[in-house]
């Protein structure tokens, strides 16, 4: 079966780039955009939400959300992630990478339409039902945050798989910066339509009942891009690296990527008998020899890098609003801040908040694709995995012509 399966995978390994390469990367892309998108949107309109739903007559500043509901708020979602990750991860093993990419694709659909809808007789119930959807929604974006860049991995060549995977998570980058940039537009829509007084002229009359309409609609457009790709990640095969080495249909992943590759590849029949394939579990001795400082260098390195980049993109409006980026809230109403040179609508952000999120975002993932390969070996290679599986002379001299490739480091 070992050598079966590098028979099939082998094509994939060394295959050219080819047009379906950058098709995959678009797909599988889109899942980050939606992901940054649905993430940190709501960052975008938690102080449009204080103004509408706590306000206090007679107080000197507009209303802003109490602590406690700002937290949920804000880190609800993540919540869902966590556990949306290792549900799906577990599931996306079982069933496939493809099946459960579409499940939770579609639950990322119905819970930013939910969000979005989240209506009630109380500020209360708004924020309650509106934190029961942002959960769902991250759980079915910790599915899908995982399995694009699985699928983005397993469909690449050897030789450019660091730099696909790369692309497809600088979709993230595009995607706060997509969401800053549809609320500039919604809001000097409604700017144009409902204009309103500065807070600190009439408290009431400086939040428009329109301006509900807002948030909401900033909210469900999330569910556009994930919608809009669906169809084409259902065309999408499942990949060859799971038909092969987990499902152990060599015949299925050889059919596939003949189509996928467009070429001939000659699909083999399975053998009746038991398989040599190496297997042990996740916390078994084994893996943790194998891999457990690989598991424990990459987990911590991306749980720092995580916590600036989070708290980063959610609470850059507190942040901006303390180096004076932001003018007084009282100086603003609910739709648009009273100069408009300061910046965009207030519980929005600020154009230079915009600017410095999105270059330095973008600019720091394109900067990826300068950093060199570790000796051109993925984990794999370095950990000895497929020494067993790898067994004539010349397909270990192919594996060693890759190398000096100079590409970004792969997960």
């Amino acid at each position: 079966m070992a050598k079966e399966q590098i028979q099939v995978l082998n094509a994939l390994d060394v295959a050219k780039t080819q047009w379906y390469h950058f098709t995959a990367i678009v797909i599988a892309g889109m899942g980050f955009f939606t992901d940054a998108y649905d993430l940190f949107c709501i960052s975008l309109v938690t102080k449009l939400l204080g103004r509408i739903y706590y306000h206090v007559d007679g107080a000197p500043k507009p209303g802003t959300l109490p602590p406690n509901v700002s937290a949920a708020v804000n880190g609800v979602a993540f919540c869902g992630t966590l556990s949306g990750q290792l549900f799906f991860g577990w599931l996306g093993d079982k069933m496939g990478r493809k099946k459960v990419y579409g499940m939770t694709l579609m639950l990322m659909v119905i819970c930013s339409i939910g969000s979005g809808l989240s209506f009630g007789h109380s500020a209360k119930s708004v924020m309650a039902t509106l934190c029961f959807f942002r959960f769902w929604l991250g759980f079915g974006i910790g599915g899908d945050y995982p399995l694009s860049a699985t699928i983005m991995s397993e469909y690449s060549n050897k030789k450019t798989r660091g730099a696909f995977i790369a692309a497809v998570f600088a979709m993230q980058g595009f995607g706060i910066l997509g969401g800053g940039i549809f609320a500039i537009i919604i809001s000097a829509a409604f700017k144009d339509r409902f204009d309103a007084p500065a807070y600190e002229v009439d408290p009431v009359g400086s939040t428009v009942p329109q301006a509900d309409y807002i948030w909401r609609i900033i909210v469900i457009v999330g569910a556009l891009p994930a919608a809009l790709t669906y169809y084409w990640r259902m065309k999408m095969p499942e990949t060859a690296r799971y038909t092969a080495l987990v499902a152990k249909n060599t015949e299925q992943a050889a059919a596939d990527m003949s189509k996928v590759l467009q070429v001939e590849i000659q699909a083999e029949p399975r053998k009746e008998g038991p398989a040599k394939a190496k297997s042990y579990g996740l916390f078994s001795k084994q893996f943790l020899s194998r891999h457990g400082l690989h598991l424990l260098g990459t987990a911590s390195t991306w749980f720092l890098l995580d916590i600036a980049f989070y708290s980063q993109n959610l609470f850059q409006k507190d942040i901006f609003s303390a180096i004076g980026w932001i003018p007084p809230a009282k100086t603003m109403n609910a739709i648009e801040e009273s100069k408009a040179d300061a910046g965009y609508p207030a519980g929005i952000g600020v154009k230079n908040a915009l600017i410095v999120l999105g270059v330095v975002n973008i600019l720091g993932f394109f900067f990826t694709f300068l950093v060199p390969e570790a000796k051109g070996r993925s984990l794999e290679e370095m950990s000895g995995e497929n020494d067993e599986d790898v067994g004539t002379g010349e397909e270990s001299e192919q594996s060693r012509s890759y190398n000096n490739n100079r590409t970004v480091p792969y997960v």
